[in-house]
């Protein structure tokens, strides 16, 4: 097998309507699994149609509520359902399905004798929708009972630590004639990833019909295929990421992966999902990652946990980039200061920041990398935080002021608003009108004259950003800053300039 097969999941109500989705991604694709339990009613009946309208091979797949599908009309009627969708005479038997997914529970022998006399293979899936499977080689082994068989594991896991775990029992596996999947926001490496878990398939869901799937998180086939670069994910790709929590939206895979391309790097760089660095840092271990970006809230602790730390991380007391050594020992380094100063340079037209008061919005990893670029410029500035011990002790630092981060600070913030800077992560994927949540300034009225660097980039627009543009301030948001420091990172993990000679 060159590379795991991909498969787009089909949870429309009709087969037009899954014809038309799959026409959409079919240049992205392997495999179509068409889930009968999304179809209505009278579209079940013409299921045995489809793989002869798609010209592609067709998993069945008649999912029950308890294994996270929709279908509760008993066994009996299922069983029906499978067989009708099955039955086709001899002569035609390269228009039928090609899989057919039966659950662990669910031998029919009569269904698995026709699957076996027709070359079907049958995929023998156990699901938990709310649990992490343990003893995943004991479990494959219990599955597969028929020649024909594919055994399949899907869970829930409860934290990124049990997708290490199905790393690590993959790792002992001989073969590739299984299904491994970790579901949910912590499981996308698992799915990415799935040529490293020997797995011979991974599930995709088109965007039109991801909700109808949001808990399981499939990616969409052309997003696995474009931004991740799918098809050539093999046991020698190198394995780089990025790990924060809760991580929502993040466009590091695509700058990384983008460079690994141009300069022909068997590498990919994946979301690493952790609510404790200790779990990525450990997942790293399992799963041979060779460096990771590290963003909110890990940067802190990160550096803490590293084995040599470069003087600039050290100085700042955060590190955004750990490196995987040749002799396998991690070394921390800051890539955000540099980002965050030739960025800051573009708003302020590449002058110093001397004689300008600066008010820093927030206290944590970001801040600091931006609090010692501050002080490189020659700012003075004014650390504001809802945690006050945390405004002091970065302020104290570098001799600038602090004050809470609320309306009884309002006249020091009127005193430091030359340059404002927002390191927080409100605002993040919020687009709208400014609220007590989603704007950490809701309390001040911009006056027009200050200078707004709100680090975050998506959305391109936070409401800070909107307000304070309405009321004639000129701003700016974090994306180049996230280009700046991702072109430091690339550096760092490969030994090379991300941007190739004469691109300029």
């Amino acid at each position: 097998m060159e590379h795991p097969l991909i498969c787009l999941t089909l949870t429309g109500k009709t087969l037009q309507e899954d014809l038309e989705i799959l026409d959409k991604y079919k240049s992205y694709i392997d495999i179509a699994e068409l889930r009968v339990d999304f179809l209505q009613e009278e579209e079940r009946l013409l299921t045995r149609r489809f793989p002869l309208m798609t010209n592609l091979p067709c998993i069945l797949t008649i999912r029950r509520k308890i294994d996270g599908g929709r279908f509760d009309e008993g066994e009996a009627n299922r069983a029906i359902l499978f067989a009708r969708a099955l039955a086709f005479a001899k002569e035609e038997q390269t228009k039928n399905f090609a899989y057919v997914d039966f659950e662990e529970d669910f031998r029919v022998s009569s269904l698995q004798e026709a699957a076996l006399a027709y070359g079907q293979k049958i995929i023998r899936s156990v699901h938990d929708m709310e649990n992490p499977i343990l003893n995943i080689r004991n479990r494959l082994s219990s599955l597969q009972t028929m020649s024909n068989e594919i055994p399949k594991i899907a869970f829930m896991p409860h934290s990124l630590d049990d997708v290490r775990v199905l790393f690590e029992e993959a790792e002992k596996l001989p073969d590739t004639n299984h299904i491994l999947v970790a579901m949910g926001k912590f499981g996308i490496p698992s799915r990415i990833l799935s040529a490293k878990l020997k797995s011979c398939i991974t599930y995709t869901s088109p965007a039109e019909m991801n909700e109808n799937l949001a808990k399981l998180e499939h990616l969409t086939p052309d997003i696995l295929t474009q931004t991740y670069h799918f098809n050539d994910i093999n046991t020698n790709t190198k394995v780089y990421g990025i790990t924060g929590w809760p991580l929502e939206a993040t466009s590091s895979p695509e700058l990384h992966n983008k460079g690994f391309e141009k300069h022909h790097i068997n590498a990919v760089y994946v979301p690493i999902r952790a609510k404790e660095f200790s779990q990525a840092f450990s997942f790293a271990s399992s799963a041979n990652v060779l460096g990771m970006s590290v963003t909110v809230p890990h940067k802190e602790e990160a550096l803490k946990m590293m084995d040599e730390v470069d003087p600039t991380a050290q100085k700042i007391g955060a590190c955004n980039t750990i490196v995987r050594l040749d002799n396998g020992k991690w070394k921390g380094y800051n890539t955000d200061a540099l980002g965050f100063e030739q960025s800051l340079k573009e708003l302020i037209g590449n002058k110093s920041l001397l004689h300008k008061k600066v008010a820093i919005i927030g206290a944590g990893g970001a801040a600091r990398a931006i609090a010692y670029t501050v002080k490189k410029l020659k700012g003075n500035a004014c650390i504001f935080n809802r945690t006050i011990h945390k405004a002091r002790q970065l302020a104290e630092q570098y001799g600038f002021k602090y004050a809470s981060l609320s309306r009884d600070a309002i006249d020091m913030l009127k005193k430091y608003n030359d340059v404002i800077i927002q390191t927080t992560s409100k605002g993040m994927n919020c687009s709208g009108t400014s609220t007590e949540e989603n704007d950490p300034l809701y309390f001040y009225e911009f006056n027009g004259k200050e200078l707004l660097y709100d680090i975050i980039y998506v959305p391109s627009v936070t409401p800070i950003m909107q307000r304070a543009s309405s009321a004639g301030c000129k701003v700016y948001n974090g994306y180049s800053m996230l280009m700046y420091q991702g072109y430091e990172q690339f550096k760092l993990f490969t030994g090379k300039d991300y941007v190739l000679s004469g691109e300029y």
